[in-house]
């Protein structure tokens, strides 16, 4: 069942000559945390766990508990681990997270719950954190300043033949727990179970070997390791058919694990046969860089000690006082210009005016887009231009208002960068489309927070 709040206590009052002490920067983030909308906003994801998490079932962990020690886990970049041990360790981190002399929860509950949470609901709790800003007089939405960052999945540099030997390692795994649950009775032979993990690791090893040798002596190996992988996909086509036809209940998780890793196996081999043996260049829309997440893009923004990263885009738009009131995960390898009209709708719909500032880097200048703003009413629209500029041009983005915005502007790299050291923007740990538009979501509110706790701090 479903519990809202442990029974309010002060552990400090508890034990004699202790104060409690709480920066007056957390403090302000206890405050904040106390808004009944933000609570309610969590309360109703988690409390579609299960069809009757409201109403039966032993006592879980309170709401409260759940929101603060996500909050904590995401201001100081912790992991579920240690963010138990962190809060079970500390007074402070106790009272804050409102766990007092309660049992801590362990950090398996503590991200089932948080796989509850929907990246909508993180959306409108960014959006209520700027309202309570605005409330506090910490941002009026006056200057809008806009970039882009590249947020990255989980994965190891994609290869094709270390795609085919994860493929067959995932396979090879899957096929030893379906034979611990049919193997006697489903009636294939013991080859059919075969886990050929080693023999398609090796050859995955002579591939990175040969490959500084140039390409002429891979075709055979490749050629192997593929023949390898077609063959652990005809051993699981046979076992998921068997599976489904008579496997008890446990084993559902077995044939849906082969259910979403086959085609994913299927594509790499496709992809790696064009690539190695037709000598294909394919876009990459038709590549799939990891069977783990596959969803990751391949994005390639000219950086040079960078070229190809793997991941998503992630669009971001800050105002003054360092919050970021715009985050939009984008879907491929979108131009920045794109995003310039989605960003001034959404300052506009979010603080009912337009920004008197807008700014954006050279690649979203366009002559549409200084149009728009125009109409929109931006009094001071800083976009340069790119390429060859013209006299007047020139004296126009020579003027001091101009040059100043320019500098204002290049706030925003640096704010990206606290969120990449402080926050762990830059790589996202999270499993899944959904994992990775949840990272983001907490990224961002992480951020906010802190911005808020500063700001009421120095405020009050």
């Amino acid at each position: 069942m479903l519990i809202e709040k442990h029974e309010k206590d002060n552990i400090f009052a508890h034990i004699p000559g202790l104060t409690f002490r709480l920066s007056p920067e957390l403090a302000a983030i206890d405050r904040v945390l106390e808004d009944e909308e933000l609570f309610c906003m969590i309360c109703n994801d988690l409390a579609q766990r299960y069809p009757q998490t409201l109403t039966a079932g032993r006592y879980s962990t309170p709401v409260e508990v759940t929101l603060r020690m996500l909050a904590v886990r995401h201001l100081y970049d912790l992991s579920y681990e240690h963010t138990e041990l962190q809060v079970a360790d500390s007074l402070v981190l106790r009272q804050f997270c409102r766990v007092y002399f309660q049992a801590v929860p362990d950090h398996t509950t503590l991200w089932k719950w948080a796989a509850q949470i929907q990246p909508e609901t993180l959306q409108a709790f960014n959006e209520r954190l700027l309202a309570i800003a605005v409330q506090g007089k910490l941002t009026r939405g006056r200057k809008l300043r806009m970039d882009g960052t590249v947020v990255e999945t989980n994965i190891h540099y994609p290869t094709d033949s270390s795609l085919l030997a994860d493929s067959v390692r995932v396979l090879g795994r899957t096929l030893q727990r379906a034979k611990a649950l049919i193997g006697e009775q489903s009636g294939l032979a013991k080859e059919t179970f075969r886990n050929r993990t080693r023999s398609a690791r090796r050859v995955a090893r002579k591939i990175g070997r040969l490959s500084r040798r140039g390409k002429q002596h891979l075709q055979a190996t490749y050629r192997q390791l593929v023949r390898i992988t077609r063959t652990t996909v005809r051993q699981a086509e046979q076992v998921l058919a068997a599976l489904q036809e008579q496997a008890p209940a446990a084993g559902q998780a077995v044939a849906a694990t082969l259910t979403t890793f086959l085609p994913r196996t299927r594509q790499v081999i496709e992809q790696a046969v064009r690539r190695v043996f037709q000598d294909e260049q394919l876009p990459p829309s038709e590549k799939i860089v990891s069977i783990f997440e596959p969803h990751t893009d391949i994005i390639r923004r000219g950086k040079p000690r960078k070229p190809t990263e793997y991941g998503h885009k992630v669009w971001l738009g800050e105002v003054e006082g360092g919050f970021i009131s715009h985050c939009q995960v984008l879907a491929g390898n979108l131009s920045d210009d794109s995003q310039w009209q989605p960003t001034l709708e959404h300052h506009l719909e979010q603080f009912g005016h337009p920004p008197w500032q807008a700014s954006a880097d050279r690649g979203v200048h366009s002559a549409d887009n200084e149009a728009l703003a125009e109409k929109l009413k931006v009094a001071r629209i800083i976009l340069p231009q790119p390429g060859h500029k013209s006299e007047t041009r020139q004296q126009h983005e020579r003027q001091r208002w101009f040059r100043r915005g320019r500098c204002y502007h290049a706030g925003v790299e640096g704010r990206i960068s606290v969120m990449d050291r402080k926050h762990s923007f830059k790589r996202c740990r999270n499993r899944g489309e959904k994992g990775f538009a949840c990272w983001v979501g907490w990224g961002v509110i992480a951020n906010n927070l802190t911005k808020l706790g500063q700001g009421l701090a120095t405020a009050g």
